[in-house]
């Protein structure tokens, strides 16, 4: 056994081991922390990661077989007193030093690229609030305030919300809050938009009101972002009362 590991020190399969794990490390760090940022396809990077994980003993078998010596790649010698050797040897150690200081100094710097890259993106796709995290798509639709009188103005307002988050739930990457769990927020005099969102772990919320008169209806909406209490967007619809449905 001593001669055998003794051998594998000689013929370098000790430094081609560590040397190709590096690199291959650092690879599979190209590839999870920069491709996505290149659009280029997940299977791409399994790919990637498959190809190192079987080239790890292809390498060891080819550090094993073959060497580096002055008069080209050989196949190596059991006795290893080819003349040169020594010094490429010598020169060989060198290199891989060298390659194995720059692979780790990348792969560090990819460790830490890649860190950064995960907050920022948490920054830029959410909102820290409190102690929660949440993403700007979300959205809690509050119930409309009926500004008339009567009492069926105040089921038609209870239907535009209701119409409202309908629509909302069908885009597939917004987080819409469901009508359940935004009905306890119906006084609009109380409302506190800051808690509102904090409670329900949204970023915006929409509010509006709904006023008919002389046989035409106004709906008014306005998107806030919760954060800064900021108008994002706001809007009023005008409609002959023709059609319910249809409004």
């Amino acid at each position: 056994m001593s001669n055998f590991f003794g051998e594998l020190k000689r013929r370098n399969v000790y430094k081609v081991a560590v040397a190709y794990a590096i690199v291959g490390w650092l690879s599979i760090q190209i590839a999870t922390q920069v491709f996505p940022f290149l659009e280029i396809p997940n299977w791409v990077v399994r790919l990637v990661i498959a190809a190192v994980a079987i080239g790890f003993p292809i390498a060891l078998i080819i550090a094993w077989a073959f060497e580096l010596t002055p008069q080209g790649i050989r196949r190596t010698d059991s006795d290893g007193g080819e003349p040169g050797a020594s010094q490429m040897k010598r020169s060989f150690s060198k290199a891989w030093l060298l390659l194995v200081l720059c692979a780790a100094l990348l792969s560090v710097g990819l460790f830490f690229l890649g860190r950064l890259t995960v907050k920022t993106a948490t920054s830029t796709n959410g909102r820290q609030f409190g102690e929660k995290t949440m993403s700007d798509k979300s959205i809690a639709v509050l119930p409309f305030n009926s500004l008339s009188k009567d009492e069926e103005n105040a089921f038609f307002a209870d239907g535009v919300q209701d119409q409202v988050l309908t629509n909302l739930s069908k885009i597939a990457d917004l987080k819409v809050i469901s009508r359940t769990s935004v009905m306890q927020y119906r006084n609009a005099a109380t409302r506190n938009l800051r808690e509102i969102a904090q409670q329900l772990g949204v970023v915006h919320v929409l509010e509006g009101s709904v006023q008919r008169a002389a046989g035409k209806v106004r709906v008014t909406a306005q998107l806030i972002n919760a954060l800064t209490d900021a108008h994002e967007w706001a809007e009023n619809y005008d409609r002959p009362l023709d059609d319910v449905f249809a409004i």
